[in-house]
């Protein structure tokens, strides 16, 4: 083993050290460069050029940024890794590089970005990131440039860790800790959800889980199968389950109860829902057929779950950020344009008329706690009161560290109790500009104060949900709003609430 290459691995070691608490992590790669390219090519048009230059791997003749080293892996899907590469230029003040991913499936390529730094001349500079492998046939890690794509580079120490994150750890579990307030949950994704070892770690932290997005339209809308039936009945509707299933059949398996998120929303719904022959480019249908497929749908939701998952769903967002936030009136979107100015009310009546009794029905938005919005929300949710179709309000918790103020939040809490309904605190995460520990240390104040207020609401408080574990899985990565880090460790802001 070269000095170079064990130099890179007690490095490896030790950051996985530091930030996972000694946590195991198994080499899956390590490039050494030193007498052959190791499977690597350039991914260009033809022009490119790779050559090894001193345990180095060098290209030339780019003309694109995505002209790039790149090397086939075989990831398995559902598992976490962790990248690191270093790269070096020569030819201008700083370069922006990028680790990214190029997956594969049944012929089609998509592509994500995983991790980014800027290198100055001369200076060898380190980019790190992790990827949860997504479900595909095949994967290219690359290294690439954002904003200079003539710039020859190279390229050392390309690493890939696996490391066992989620494995066994001395911690107090929040379902538990709060078993005699309310449930405790998280917010997950397809890919999570097919990762057994990251699975039981949430498991035995959480009782309630929620599909990020799989159970939302977009992914449960079988628009080819619509399509067939709607040339007999316009207002006919089909759905696959596909996506949600592999959560679905872990609480299943394990004993938890999944919140379903969500049946109705303005947002990743397929255009062709609202149009002739679910054609995203007909006409609108009707008022008259979109009530008729919204019926279906959520007939179909409600009764092919309960039939293949009985009594593991146990409450619904109905419909999700009706509100306008500048205004406090509904949101104009597809479904004000084709069923009108009543669709949350029929959507509600719709849910309340095929759900399995007892399961709860919420309406969830976020910024309740700031005007105007606050009164749309309060208008929209007497409405349902009065009808008899609501339960509860899902009070969404994105939030930054000062902002709602602490009396601005417990106000709207109150003003939304006053209508006799429950809260679930859905979406918690609170964002912070930089990883510093003093930030983490703020955010964990935060995050402490505002569960305190939650305790003091347990009567009326059905769960509270964290929108996803761990920062690197985050929506807003980049701003580390959860409770634990990227390797599956807790952070300041566990302790604050544990």
């Amino acid at each position: 083993m070269s000095k170079y290459r064990t130099l890179i691995l007690l490095l490896a070691a030790l950051a996985l050290c530091l930030g996972a608490g000694a946590q195991p992590a198994e080499e899956v790669y390590m490039s050494l460069f030193d007498a052959s390219f190791d499977g690597w090519y350039a991914r260009s048009t033809g022009e490119a050029q790779l050559e090894l230059a001193a345990g180095s791997l060098r290209i030339t003749g780019r003309s694109q940024d995505w002209h790039s080293p790149g090397r086939d892996f075989a990831l398995v899907p559902g598992q976490l890794y962790e990248l690191g590469v270093e790269v070096y230029q020569d030819e201008q003040a700083s370069a922006t590089f990028l680790i990214s991913v190029a997956h594969s499936k049944n012929g089609q390529e998509t592509y994500e970005n995983l991790a980014r730094a800027e290198a100055a001349r001369g200076e060898w500079t380190t980019l790190s990131g992790s990827y949860l492998a997504g479900e595909f046939d095949k994967y290219v890690l690359y290294v690439e440039t954002l904003g200079a794509p003539a710039l020859s580079f190279q390229i050392r120490g390309f690493s890939v860790l696996a490391p066992q994150a989620g494995q066994a750890r001395d911690l107090p579990a929040l379902k538990d800790l709060y078993a005699g307030y309310f449930d405790f949950g998280c917010a997950l994704t397809y890919r999570e959800a097919i990762n057994p070892k990251l699975m039981d770690f949430y498991a035995s932290q959480f009782n309630i889980m929620t599909h990020a997005n799989e159970l939302k339209p977009d992914s449960v809308l079988d628009v080819p199968a619509s399509a067939s039936l709607a040339r007999e009945d316009q207002g006919a509707a089909a759905i696959r389950l596909d996506a949600a299933r592999p959560l679905l059949d872990y609480a299943q398996a394990h004993g938890i109860k999944v919140h379903g998120h969500v049946l109705v929303w303005h947002s990743q719904t397929p255009e062709a829902f609202f149009r002739e022959g679910y054609s995203a480019t007909g006409p609108y249908v009707t008022r008259e057929v979109m009530l008729r497929r919204l019926d279906n749908y959520i007939r179909l939701v409600f009764e092919q779950t309960e039939r293949e998952y009985p009594g593991v769903i146990v409450s619904w967002d109905v419909v999700n950020e009706a509100v306008d936030d500048s205004t406090g009136r509904l949101r104009q979107s597809n479904w004000t344009r084709v069923v009108g100015e009543d669709f949350v009310v029929q959507a509600f009546r719709l849910a309340r008329k095929y759900a399995p009794a007892g399961t709860q029905l919420y309406y969830n938005d976020y910024s309740t706690p700031y005007q105007p919005k606050l009164n749309g929300i309060l208008k929209l949710l007497g409405e349902l009161r009065e009808e008899g179709t609501v339960d509860g309000h899902g009070f969404q918790c994105h939030y930054h560290l000062h902002t709602p103020g602490m009396n601005q939040l417990q106000s709207a809490m109150d003003k939304v109790l006053a209508l006799g309904l429950r809260l679930r605190m859905s979406e918690l995460d609170i964002l912070v500009d930089s990883a510093s520990q003093e930030n983490f240390e703020r955010q964990a104040r935060r995050y402490g104060e505002i569960l305190a207020l939650f305790r003091q609401y347990h009567e009326q408080i059905d769960a509270v949900h964290t929108w996803g574990v761990t920062d690197n899985l985050s929506w807003k990565a980049a701003q580390f709003p959860l409770l634990f880090d990227g390797r599956g460790q807790p952070k300041p802001a566990f302790y604050a609430i544990a």
